[in-house]
């Protein structure tokens, strides 16, 4: 496929691959709701073409980590309930609550500056109280729950905030039999019960815990409503049990910027850690480190180019690195695919993870705003 813009590289997402996920991950949702997790860029998909793709795939709700994320879905005309979740000092709670972002809060001090901003802005925050069940990262732990119960029981009586949503997040969803599984459940299970008799658990609150992992393998964790973030892309959560049918939605690409013979016994690239053993054909590619190639794929990556893989050679600069075809014909401008679905053989994201020790949401999260984003199956 050639390039539809003159880009030294581009990422292709496939849209119509986006909705098969979504509408694929709803109907493992066992009826609960589906709020697609678009932050990060929408896991560097970007984020405003995506997300209307994940609303267009049936969810219906939006989460994102940031509110400077909620704004801007806002300002692109997004209409779908959307949940920001982490808040510091300082954040712009009342342009949050004028855009109709519903909030996150773990702690008192949290929640009483949303009900400030409220009172400053005349309005009633939407808030989802998020427990601590044993990922000790957001969330306030068990012990200070009950606390925070009451705080949010106070400030919705006198009709600053509405209590909308009790959640929390698992740790090792994606490790199937974890021991942590059973007891965060029942964690989750003890604070929907606190919830209920602090008076902020009725029947309109909603409830959710699972993500990508355990929306397909523990539907006992689907409640009111899911939060798929890495299946919407298209790449499996849980890897060594398969796709789950599932279609990765981007594709890497690269014109070669200059192709060239080299005679053998030449050193490539910083250190000369690759040297040609023959004559041969190289092809610079301009990508790096810069645009979130890791520089620990030197010499362990493959890229597709001309039809077959081709080895990574040298090491990958801030910009650009090289590859090497031997004697097959290579010429500036010709296509290189770094990754993709694999359908045409060429190296997958889920691939490039194996090899570099890491998880796909890496390798796409990193991929830098020099790549512009080219859209396929784009709807109306």
């Amino acid at each position: 496929m050639s390039f539809r813009e003159a880009t030294p590289a581009q990422a292709r997402v496939d849209l119509t691959a986006i909705r098969h996920n979504v509408k694929l991950l709803k109907e493992r949702a066992d009826g609960a709701e589906l709020m697609g997790a678009v932050k990060a860029d929408a896991y560097g998909h970007g984020l405003v073409a995506t997300s209307m793709a994940v609303v267009q795939g049936g969810a219906s709700r939006l989460g994102t980590a940031y509110i400077r994320e909620g704004l801007a879905l806002r300002a692109a005309g997004v209409t779908v309930p959307i949940l920001s979740w982490i808040l510091t000092p300082g954040e712009p709670l009342d342009e949050a609550l004028e855009a109709d972002i519903e909030l996150s809060a773990s702690d008192e001090g949290r929640l009483v500056e949303i009900a400030a901003a409220a009172r400053r802005t005349g309005t009633t925050a939407m808030v989802h109280l998020e427990a601590d069940t044993g990922m000790s990262r957001g969330g306030a732990p068990l012990a200070a729950w009950p606390g925070l119960l009451r705080e949010a029981a106070r400030l919705q009586a006198e009709g600053a905030v509405e209590v909308v949503g009790l959640w929390s997040h698992l740790a090792c969803a994606d490790l199937p039999g974890h021991t942590s599984i059973d007891l965060q459940i029942d964690a989750y299970e003890s604070a929907l019960k606190l919830a209920e008799q602090a008076g902020v658990a009725g029947s309109q609150v909603i409830r959710h815990l699972a993500n990508s992992a355990a929306i397909l393998t523990l539907p006992r964790t689907h409640y009111d409503l899911v939060r798929p973030g890495i299946a919407m892309y298209g790449l499996s959560p849980l890897p060594e049990q398969g796709d789950f049918g599932l279609r990765p939605a981007m594709t890497l690409a690269a014109r070669i910027a200059l192709a060239k013979r080299v005679p053998e016994g030449v050193g490539v690239s910083y250190g000369h850690l690759y040297t040609t053993t023959e004559e041969t054909t190289l092809g610079l590619v301009p990508l790096g480190y810069a645009d979130g190639i890791f520089r620990s794929a030197t010499g362990r990556v493959e890229v597709m180019a001309g039809g077959t893989r081709r080895p990574v050679v040298g090491r990958i600069c801030m910009d650009q690195f090289m590859i090497d075809v031997g004697g097959a014909p290579l010429a500036d401008g010709d296509e290189v695919v770094l990754f993709g679905p694999g359908t045409d053989g060429e190296p997958t994201c889920q691939e490039w993870a194996d090899i570099l020790g890491t998880i796909t949401h890496e390798i796409v999260t990193r991929l830098g705003a020099r790549v512009p984003r080219v859209y396929q199956g784009v709807e109306a």
